[in-house]
């Protein structure tokens, strides 16, 4: 990948994609091609046969994705599972038919059993019960997964699969209907805040563990997998560290200045109770995460504040 070929994004305008495009301006590549979804509707099967025909793109960051978190995933699994399996079939798909050089799918860490052994290697999937609160949209992705893989033992094309833990920063999705944890408490505690409430109350206990990527550290590491990695094995993409969601909480508390007290709905559910990668794959091949935490959460609630919170 030189820094004149063509390369699209799927999915540019998202937490994700964004992220990535940032990252291929900084390292100085010139030819990126991007398509709102106005101009490109993914489950538009003409339409991105007609995009493929006129672009014939040499490298794809599969990056365009139904998303949210428990409560979406568990209210509209339909939506999730048949808009997921449509963009991604359709991508991969014809990124076979039009000689694609490369394509990097991203799943999810979702994919893993519910009850996996941690940390979580790659050979783990499959190997267990799924959550079932968003089993739709991780079995579209395992079938991302199994369709690159397919297609690399068939057509021997180089089709290669990330998966990346929990993410957040610039550009996330603070709607509290169909974000994800992270985002969500923000916006939360900051209005909590700002309306000087004395309690805010959260989902669940406040046990379970969970992981969190800043979105340019993924952004790193897909530019990073594109240029060295080929190999139809899954690979993930996280920290190898975690937290409970109580204490992910407390700190984002603190940083936001809320004074107020925290309750615990045990009534809503938890989801998997721990879900951390093994990350030792992707740090053999000398990639590491550089924003710690605390840093991270700092820059995307100054994001919010300047950005996200008027609409």
């Amino acid at each position: 990948m030189d820094k004149n070929s063509k390369i699209y994004i799927a999915g540019h305008q998202g937490l994700v994609g964004s992220a990535i495009i940032r990252n291929l301006q900084n390292q100085g590549y010139v030819n990126l091609v991007v398509k709102t979804r106005q101009e490109l509707d993914l489950l538009d099967d003409i339409a991105v046969i007609k995009f493929f025909k006129k672009e014939k793109p040499k490298y794809i960051f599969l990056a365009a994705a139904k998303v949210g978190g428990i409560m979406a995933n568990n209210s509209y699994p339909a939506e999730f599972i048949y808009q997921n399996l449509k963009i991604q079939n359709s991508i991969i798909h014809n990124a076979y038919l039009h000689k694609t050089k490369k394509l990097l799918f991203l799943g999810s860490s979702c994919i893993y059993p519910k009850f996996s052994k941690q940390p979580i290697k790659e050979k783990y999937l499959m190997s267990g019960e799924l959550e079932p609160t968003n089993r739709a949209y991780a079995i579209a992705k395992i079938a991302g997964i199994e369709m690159c893989r397919s297609y690399n033992k068939q057509y021997k094309t180089n089709f290669i699969s990330a998966m990346p833990t929990n993410l957040y920063g610039p550009n996330d999705n603070f709607d509290l209907e169909n974000s994800h944890v992270l985002p969500a408490l923000i916006k939360k505690f900051h209005e909590a805040k700002i309306k000087n409430k004395k309690e805010i109350t959260l989902w669940g206990t406040g046990k379970p563990k969970r992981e969190f990527l800043y979105v340019d550290d993924l952004a790193d590491a897909c530019v990073f997998l594109m240029q060295n990695y080929n190999d139809s094995d899954i690979i993930n993409i996280g920290t190898g560290e975690d937290l409970s969601i109580k204490k992910l909480a407390e700190n984002i508390k603190k940083i936001i200045g809320f004074k107020g007290n925290i309750k615990w709905d045990y009534s809503k559910p938890d989801g998997t109770p721990k879900k951390l990668l093994d990350v030792s794959k992707l740090h053999k091949l000398g990639l590491r995460h550089k924003i710690k935490l605390k840093q991270g959460i700092k820059i995307t609630y100054e994001q919010y504040k300047n950005n996200d919170n008027k609409a």
